[in-house]
């Protein structure tokens, strides 16, 4: 399969309880950065590459992504609306060539148990999977490129940003070692998601509501020899805090946005 063939899976279930502040009524991935969602600009970066199928895994407030989707273009677009009819009218263009599908993952469900909730979805496939809440200047189809050139399961996409995400031990030919959740202090690899995974992925998965992606299933697959880490010197910011929000819009404002390939 070309880059563009694969389905980008992303997570957007989460409660979001560091930025309680900010996500009492909406999920995280809803947060905007300029006038956009960061999940927008997460599907963005891959729409940039080709990629035009896209699988969101819901859970909190999982009726704000819903809405969102069910009427980006009336949001993006002017309208003729008859108030005595209810039909709806919509002149402009301004829109996106995307296929989205919103599955209802649960509510609480962790991370791993919402990825193999969502197998029905993947068509047996490769697919890519990352965060609603992280953006990224990386480049997705050397990334699919690097996956397909070693072979294994998975590959996790490695950054440098400050370290309190799981830690990765990457060995000279790429493998990785050791997954940690607890990162390391120092200057270290991290796991910045943007994942490529193979089908049997989901060996290492189960659908219960306990199970997280990044504590058994990449441990499992870190010691089975089957995940392997793209190394990204770019840009790369987890959005976890409001300062983290603060940050990235100031980014976008200023027209110094490195994520913004698509410009």
């Amino acid at each position: 399969m070309e880059c563009h063939e694969l389905k980008a899976v992303i997570l957007a279930g989460g409660l979001g309880t560091r930025m309680q502040d900010l996500t009492r009524l909406i999920p995280k991935p809803m947060i905007e950065i300029g006038a956009h969602p960061i999940l927008w600009h997460v599907m963005k970066v891959f729409g940039h590459y080709g990629v035009a199928n896209f699988c969101v895994a819901l859970g909190y407030r999982s009726e704000i992504v819903k809405e969102y989707f069910a009427n980006y273009r009336l949001r993006h677009n002017s309208a003729r609306i008859d108030l005595r009819t209810g039909s709806v009218e919509i002149s402009g263009t301004d829109t996106e060539d995307w296929i989205v599908d919103l599955v209802e993952t649960g509510a609480l469900t962790q991370t791993g148990g919402r990825v193999a909730r969502l197998k029905p979805h993947l068509q047996d496939a490769p697919f890519f999977l990352t965060y609603g809440d992280g953006i990224a200047d990386v480049d997705v189809a050397a990334l699919y490129a690097f996956h397909r050139s070693h072979g294994r399961i998975a590959t996790v996409t490695a950054v440098r940003p400050p370290s309190r995400f799981g830690a990765l031990d990457i060995g000279p030919d790429g493998r990785v070692g050791q997954f940690t959740e607890k990162p390391v202090s120092g200057d270290t690899w991290i796991s910045g998601g943007f994942f490529v995974f193979e089908p049997r992925v989901f060996d290492y998965l189960t659908t219960d509501e306990d199970c997280v992606l990044e504590r058994a299933p990449l441990e499992r697959l870190a010691a089975d020899g089957e995940l392997v880490a793209y190394q990204h010197r770019g840009f790369w910011q987890g959005i976890d805090t409001a300062r983290d929000v603060e940050h990235v819009n100031r980014l976008w404002e200023g027209g110094n946005a490195p994520w913004k390939a698509w410009a």
